[in-house]
């Protein structure tokens, strides 16, 4: 039955806020915001609609929600937070979970100059965001050679009895040791500031004049270092051929559109200087056009990230989106953020460099596609599979001996690595070492969801093992009744040299062993989604023995709070001490009793 707008749409406020499209399921088919709600949600109930996704949309709805804001900026963040959380499949979605790095000055009486992500706060200045840790590390760099300021930790700053490596290379000044003055160190630090904000003329001309006037007091050696140091700052000018003299903070959206793909691409400059870009492929986008994605990533990406001072964007959203953004990034700011195409020589050239950018972007992608398809396919082939493959799944086990076995599975989907459907188990239960029970646990634990209608069953699973493992798969499998489901085994070779794999199929496939050539594309896929599995499996068994071997085992004591395993430590000076106690002993601690210090005892023997 058609959802009945008129009745809904009468008692509907004119507020801003945020909308929900809704299907007869209860899925959430379109987030969106409005400044007005009545005449936003109205919009979608007329008869000539701007495109067939949206008239696809609209023919689903059973039901809209809404919820009214006090403002549009207000409306704009709930927006984000709904489809970053709900994903509708009608949103244009750009994934970007990732935080900005910057560059951060601490204070004190020599600063520190460092690497910074996470979320900025008031105890130390922070300048960017830039694109890549790369561009902050290049940065960094050419502070280093052109300030030589310190980025060593506090700790280490305040125990070094000489300096380091970096002075001797006339990268810092070697303030641990007192080889320049607070006042001298200061005066780099604020040279360093005033370079960040973009301020490189006033930068070159404080230089030149420190450097004339060391000159008159026959200061030659400080007149050297500060000739060095405008040298220094000039070759940086040089390079950095996309730059701008006004020192301006500016973000360019473009998009691009070609073989299929859409990619909105975000170029930096900050200070004047342009520090990269990143490349975005909206999922969901549809029939969506390049000015679509960019008032779709305008929305989200304003409501997470700081806006710059200035926005140049290709090609320009459509007027109600454009005015709607530049409200929106005015309210969230605090301040008018000018939202426009590019106008000057400059702008344009930036301008045109992100659109190359995002076309050599698609470009990339749709060559690494077309390569992922086709090892797909030549895994179909040697696994003699009836149907094409789109979701492998591949589990490895990780442990030490038997401590602290962790199991992995990792997940290749859609031509990609999906991190986000990887999962881990901490295996329990089993012997220490058995690696047979403890496949066999991971895979149950997987794959009993699927059995109840939950989650996703994939085309392939690959087990890290040889026949034992890839039997006790099987076992879980046929537990659950999921035998239907293609599997196969990746046994290391000799040496267990990459390359020499034997693939492993299950006892009722009936098929040998399967060596592949070296040089065979499937096998490149098995190894890639193999070793992948290998990494995540250990990353989370060390993870595991580290906090295992970091807790006392003092605290694991039966009766023994805080106050008497303090009493312990004191009387004994640790675990060792109250191990080689004898019961007596332990008995003369305030707090424990005979009866205690033989459970203490025996818990440790």
């Amino acid at each position: 039955m058609a959802f009945d707008a008129k009745p809904f749409l009468a008692s509907l406020t004119e507020l801003p806020g945020v909308y929900r499209m809704i299907a007869a399921d209860g899925t959430v088919l379109y987030v969106g915001k409005a400044k007005n709600l009545k005449k936003r949600v109205a919009s979608y109930f007329r008869e000539n609609l701007s495109s067939p996704r949206i008239a696809h949309m609209v023919s689903q709805i059973e039901q809209v929600e809404t919820t009214p804001t006090r403002t549009e900026a207000e409306a704009l963040l709930l927006e984000n937070n709904l489809i970053k959380s709900l994903a509708p499949r009608y949103n244009i979605l750009f994934r970007d979970d990732k935080s900005y790095p910057y560059i951060v000055l601490t204070r004190g009486d020599y600063p520190r100059l460092g690497f910074f992500r996470g979320n900025p706060d008031r105890k130390a200045d922070y300048y960017g965001p830039y694109p890549s840790s790369w561009a902050v590390r290049d940065s960094i760099h050419l502070l280093q050679k052109m300030f030589r300021l310190r980025t060593c930790e506090d700790t280490v700053f305040a125990n070094r009895s000489r300096p380091c490596l970096l002075y001797q290379i006339k990268r810092c000044s070697g303030p641990c040791v007192d080889h320049i003055t607070p006042a001298d160190y200061a005066a780099d630090v604020q040279l360093a500031a005033m370079f960040l904000l973009g301020k490189q003329q006033e930068v070159t001309k404080r230089l030149t004049e420190a450097m004339a006037a060391a000159a008159e007091r026959l200061a030659f050696e400080q007149a050297a270092i500060l000739r060095d140091q405008i040298h220094a700052l000039h070759q940086v000018q040089e390079k950095q051929f996309m730059s701008s003299s006004k020192g301006e903070d500016v973000d360019i959206v473009v998009a691009d559109q070609s073989a299929g793909q859409l990619c909105v691409n975000l170029a930096m400059i900050r200070g004047g200087r342009h520090l990269g870009d990143r490349p975005f492929f909206p999922s969901h986008a549809g029939d969506a056009t390049p000015a679509d994605a960019i008032a779709a990533f305008l929305r989200q990406h304003y409501a997470a990230h700081p806006a710059p001072a200035r926005l140049l964007v290709s090609p320009l959203p459509s007027e109600d989106e454009e005015g709607s953004a530049v409200g929106q990034l005015a309210e969230l700011a605090g301040r008018t953020v000018p939202l426009g195409e590019a106008r000057s020589l400059s702008q344009k050239a930036w301008v045109e460099m992100a659109l190359q950018n995002a076309r050599l972007a698609i470009l990339a992608r749709s060559q690494a596609s077309a390569q992922q398809a086709h090892r797909l396919a030549a895994l179909q082939e040697v696994l003699q599979l009836p149907e094409a493959m789109t979701r492998i799944e591949c589990f490895d086990i990780s442990h030490t001996m038997g401590e602290a076995a962790v199991a992995s599975c990792v997940v290749y989907d859609g031509h990609a690595m999906s991190k986000r459907d990887y999962r881990r188990f901490n295996i329990r239960d089993i012997t220490p070492g058995d690696d047979y029970a403890a496949i066999r646990q991971a895979v149950t634990r997987r794959y009993d969801g699927i059995v109840s209608g939950e989650g996703r069953a994939p085309d392939l699973i690959l087990i890290d093992g040889g026949k034992g493992q890839v039997a006790s798969a099987w076992a879980a499998l046929a537990d659950l009744g999921l035998t239907h489901l293609n599997m196969v085994g990746v046994a290391k070779g000799e040496a267990r040299k990459p390359g020499l794999e034997s693939l492993i199929f299950p006892e009722a496939d009936g098929r040998p062993p399967l060596n592949l050539p070296t040089d065979h594309p499937a096998l490149h896929l098995i190894q890639e989604v193999r070793d992948e599995a290998h990494r995540f499996a250990i990353t989370g068994h060390r993870g595991q023995r580290a906090k295992s071997r970091k807790s006392s085992t003092l605290e694991n004591l039966p009766g023994v709070g805080p106050a008497r395993r303090k009493a312990l430590v004191a009387r004994f000076g640790g675990l060792a001490g109250v191990k080689n106690a004898t019961i007596e002993q332990l008995a003369e601690v305030p707090g424990i009793s005979r009866d205690m210090a033989e459970k203490i005892h025996s818990a440790l023997h």
